[in-house]
């Protein structure tokens, strides 16, 4: 039987952003998944930094 977990990202009155962002390898050429659990004001820079 499977179980089912759910996460919140809400803890407490500190609210979190998870962001998930595609970078390519430059070994393989491959594309990688990037995942970060953050404040929701650095997402951007998160996102816009390579």
């Amino acid at each position: 039987m499977a179980k089912k977990s759910v996460a919140s990202l809400q803890t407490g009155s500190k609210r979190l952003t998870k962001a998930i962002k595609m970078v390519k390898s430059p070994k393989s050429g491959a594309y990688t998944f990037v995942e970060s659990v953050m404040a929701p004001d650095k997402v951007n820079e998160f996102l816009a930094k390579k």
